[in-house]
């Protein structure tokens, strides 16, 4: 089994810094062209099968990567973005946090097992089991056994689900979060899972808003 794990394309609300979790805003004009990019470089990628998260900018840059092919596309709960309850909408941004009573940044960030979540929120924990429990059911399920999969999610999730394979556990976020439309190839062969390639992405870093994120949060360590 060959899977390929990518975070969805750019929204208006990465842009805006605002974190999205189970609401959030569909690919803006940008998200749309890096996916497209991204499509193209994977366009003879054999895939066979798809799940995706059914919130609508991770269905979507399914889509733009399936398209013109005839593969199954399955709705998949269990990769959703974490849940950020009454915070969603709020943005995170250094400097400018919309976030009551939390240093979000340091908190999720840096030390994310210790983050506690908004009202109605989900933990880190709570998105590592549910996303575990999907991952042992499709690695022990002998029908894919010799299947291409695409995996489109989301950046928390996507970390979440690769925990699976990293072997440091604790280091939950493996150098941040994934940039819009990054790829994590794995290989899955008799229970075993070998991480191929992490992060890939097919266009230039500068072209994605989170370039200039992952910019700022370094600039804030110093």
């Amino acid at each position: 089994m060959r899977l390929y794990v990518i975070r969805h394309g750019e929204t208006s609300w990465n842009v805006a810094r605002r974190l999205q979790g189970h609401a959030g805003a569909d690919l803006n004009e940008n998200g749309v062209r890096l996916a497209e990019v991204t499509a193209r470089a994977m366009k003879d990628i054999p895939f066979d099968l798809c799940f995706t998260s059914p919130l609508t900018r991770a269905a979507h840059t399914a889509r733009i990567i399936l398209a013109g092919r005839n593969v199954p596309v399955i709705e998949e709960p269990r990769i959703m973005e974490i849940s950020f309850g009454e915070w969603e909408g709020l943005c995170c941004a250094s400097g400018r946090s919309e976030i009551p009573g939390t240093n979000f940044l340091e908190t999720f960030h840096k030390t994310p097992f210790n983050y506690v979540p908004a009202p109605g929120g989900e933990s880190i924990a709570d998105v590592c089991a549910r996303t575990a429990d999907f991952y042992q059911e499709l690695s022990g399920n002998p029908e894919y056994q010799d299947k291409t999969i695409l995996i489109s999610t989301h950046g928390c999730a996507s970390r979440a689900f690769l925990r699976n394979v990293y072997e440091d556990k604790e280091d939950y976020w493996h150098g941040g979060v994934p940039m819009n439309c990054a790829v994590s190839i794995v290989d899955v062969k008799d229970g075993k899972a070998v991480l191929l390639e992490s992060d890939k992405i097919y266009y230039d870093a500068s072209d994605c808003v989170d370039y200039y994120a992952a910019k700022e949060e370094k600039n804030e360590d110093k």
